[in-house]
């Protein structure tokens, strides 16, 4: 089947307790530079990194542990250096999940898998600007 239409997940939602602490995480660890922010720096309302994730600053969220229940299973990410992203990662306080070293829960419960990317993968999807 053949179909005229084509489409790709753009970004995921994600409601964080601490939005400062996730910014950081995904900027220090994981490399995920800012593509917009929603209000002022210093008390963001919302902030999109290149990479596809929106953070939205709930501060008093409760939800069990991603993982575990809810609609958001975890978020699957794609990363140039595996080994690297998980010793940045260890000083973090994340939790280690048992599906595997590269699982990782963040202390208000998101669960996400860190999935070694093939060859220069990560910079050649960065490089492309969907909104140019």
């Amino acid at each position: 089947m053949t179909f005229s239409n084509q489409s790709y997940v753009e970004h995921v939602a994600v409601r964080v307790k601490d939005i400062h602490w996730h910014i950081r995480f995904f900027r220090e660890v994981l490399g995920m530079t800012v593509r917009e922010i929603d209000g002022p720096a210093e008390a963001p309302r919302q902030y999109w990194t290149v990479g596809g994730l929106q953070l939205m600053a709930t501060p008093g969220f409760e939800a069990p542990p991603s993982n575990d229940a809810g609609w958001l299973a975890h978020l699957g990410i794609m990363v140039s250096d595996l080994e690297a992203a998980l010793r940045n990662a260890s000083g973090w306080g994340v939790k280690a999940l048992p599906q595997g070293r590269n699982w990782l829960q963040l202390p208000d419960g998101l669960a996400i898998e860190l999935i070694q990317a093939s060859g220069n993968a990560v910079a050649e999807v960065l490089a492309v600007n969907p909104r140019a």
